[in-house]
């Protein structure tokens, strides 16, 4: 019965019941839709590197062996010789290992050198691999292979020649030995996008005639001249290390962050990572607060719908009292409106997320590499839900209280 009442009551208030409903609706896909976003970003963050169990470098901070040696930002306090590498490699714990070496850029892009194991051994979002969208891995000293918006952002084709700069944000080139692109990879999401590969011999080839940071005066090594040097690196920046055994990574990182020939440090991906996205945890805390407090906005909208409706509906609820209606059954009227009103809104945010997933996940996941997935929802977001409308029932008590202790002789009384 009072079901029937609350629901004629609200047709009878379509527009402004309509209003409120689309209110709730978009406050709640806004709050599960920061929730996807950021879940769906810490994995994306997290799975920019799997299936590597160690990252080797010099001697720092995890978090920057981490940032500089997976995402790119910022510069190694020092490198990794080349017969330390040599020997860890040979260690009867490690099954693969690929060297990075960094250090040059090419129009803000950073340039990364490697072997072609880097292409087998990288792995990301739970374990897939680099695809190469056109083209092939490099086959020559001065060939690349360069990322998905690499190519995107300066408009590059198979064939079409880079020229590379000594150092970040520098104006000196190597101007001699020009690279051509070979490959370019399928968009990943992940900080290959943005990466120009060589080899770890072109590293060395262009920085044949460089000595202490400077090009030598006078000093030209044609590219025909360097195909036939031994091009064997110095040292490298860092290395990606797979094991044989789970069970021997901690004693192959506790060997190598204790090596005696130079400092080195050895960090677990995903204890790193954990690090890294407790700083950035405070944008993710603050996201959060505003998308709740627009939920609560909207609720607080839903009152004051309630509140303005009263005086209308004084001779409504004189009525229902005269009709012998008690004054608990007001109460539970407008309640139960508020409670409908909130549910409804609750469901169609919930499918207003759905229908922004299916539309926008495409679109998010080839621009910001973030992979929202359309699963069913999950238990925290239920909870949201049944939240949501228990905070409906809440915030309506206070106008249904005032319903409440209106009396049957001032709703009859007409106001002049």
């Amino acid at each position: 019965m009072i079901l029937r009442l609350a629901l004629a009551s609200l047709m009878a208030r379509t527009l402004t019941v309509s209003m409120t409903i689309l209110a709730i609706s978009l406050s709640v896909a806004l709050f599960l839709g920061v929730e996807k976003v950021r879940t769906g970003a810490k994995a994306s963050f997290a799975d920019t590197i799997s299936g590597t169990d160690l990252i080797i470098g010099a001697r720092s901070g995890s978090v920057q062996l981490l940032l500089y040696s997976v995402f790119r930002i910022g510069n190694a306090t020092n490198n990794l010789t080349w017969e330390s590498y040599q020997d860890i490699a040979n260690r009867p714990e490690v099954d693969w290992i690929v060297p990075i070496s960094l250090g040059d850029s090419h129009r803000q892009f950073r340039v990364m050198g490697t072997t072609p194991a880097f292409f087998e051994r990288y792995k990301y979002r739970s374990g897939q691999s680099l695809v190469v969208q056109d083209g092939s891995i490099m086959s020559d000293v001065f060939d690349t292979v360069i990322g998905a918006d690499v190519a995107t952002t300066l408009g590059y084709e198979i064939g079409d020649p880079i020229v590379v700069a000594h150092g970040l944000a520098s104006f000196s080139e190597h101007a001699n030995q020009p690279f051509r692109v070979s490959g370019i990879l399928e968009k990943t999401g992940t900080p290959v996008d943005r990466t120009v590969i060589v080899s770890l011999e072109a590293i060395e080839a262009i920085h044949v005639d460089w000595k202490s940071g400077a090009q030598i005066p006078g000093q030209v090594t044609t590219p025909d001249m360097i195909r036939q040097m031994a091009l064997e690196p110095q040292a490298i920046t860092a290395a990606l290390v797979g094991v044989k055994s789970r069970l021997q990574v901690f004693r192959l990182q506790r060997s190598i962050n204790e090596y005696p020939h130079e400092p080195l440090l050895a960090i677990l991906p995903g204890v790193a990572l954990q690090e890294l996205w407790q700083i950035v945890g405070i944008a993710e805390t603050a996201l959060i607060g505003v998308s709740a407090m627009v939920v609560v906005t909207a609720l607080i909208g839903m009152m004051a719908t309630i509140f303005s409706s009263l005086n209308e509906r004084r001779r409504e609820m004189a009525i229902f009292r005269a009709m012998g209606a008690r004054p608990r059954v007001i109460l539970a009227l407008l309640v139960l409106e508020a409670v409908v009103m909130a549910a409804v809104g609750a469901i169609f945010g919930l499918g207003l997320l759905y229908l922004g997933l299916v539309l926008g996940q495409p679109l998010i996941d080839s621009a910001f590499g973030i992979w929202l997935p359309i699963e069913p929802p999950t238990l925290r977001e239920a909870w949201v839900l049944l939240g949501v409308v228990a905070a409906g029932a809440i915030v309506s008590m206070v106008p249904a209280l005032r319903a409440y202790r209106m009396s049957l002789a001032d709703g009859m009384m007409v106001r002049i």
